[in-house]
């Protein structure tokens, strides 16, 4: 039985075990989402996800709206990127992801407020990245709301900060 624990109160510490979980959460999404059928899915696995940077962008020259959030905590930004394979009929393909994610940190503990997503092919001659994406609904907008919600609930193994995961 895993010992109960307190979601950190800071952001990098967070990202630690956000990172460190969030492959086994978001594959297990997509299963639930997506099932088993191949054709239907579109999805492969994802295999690691990459370190946070947590240097927010300034917002203020953007053309964006944030969405209404009933905490007074501001906004904070962290950017990540995840590996995912994904199978073809005779081969598979390795797609990089990243994620612009956008938390709040509410009187319960964090809150997703959105997050935004990119793919790349990971091939140097390959086509350039897709457009950033709203991807709080998405496989991988699901699963970071799906271990924040047990991080506040101190269901999630506890989480030793690295000087390497504690943000720049």
């Amino acid at each position: 039985m895993r010992p109960k624990t307190t979601c950190p109160s800071e952001l990098g510490t967070l990202m630690v075990g956000l990172l460190r979980d969030l492959p086994s959460y978001a594959n297990r999404v997509a299963h639930r989402s997506l099932g088993l059928n191949e054709d239907v899915a579109g999805f492969g696995t994802i295999l690691v996800a990459g370190q946070a940077e947590l240097a927010p962008l300034d917002l203020s020259a953007l053309t964006f709206s944030e969405p209404a959030i009933s905490s007074s905590e501001p906004i904070h930004q962290a950017f990540f990127t995840t590996l995912e394979r994904q199978y073809t009929t005779t081969d598979y393909v390795h797609l990089e992801q990243y994620h612009w994610l956008f938390l709040t940190k509410a009187e319960d503990g964090w809150r997703l407020v959105l997050i935004f997503s990119r793919t790349a092919v990971d091939e140097p001659a390959a086509r350039p990245p897709t457009s950033p994406r709203e991807n709080s609904d998405g496989i991988v907008g699901q699963a970071v709301r799906l271990w924040l919600r047990d991080c506040r609930a101190g269901a999630i193994y506890p989480i030793v900060p690295t000087e390497a995961g504690m943000g720049r």
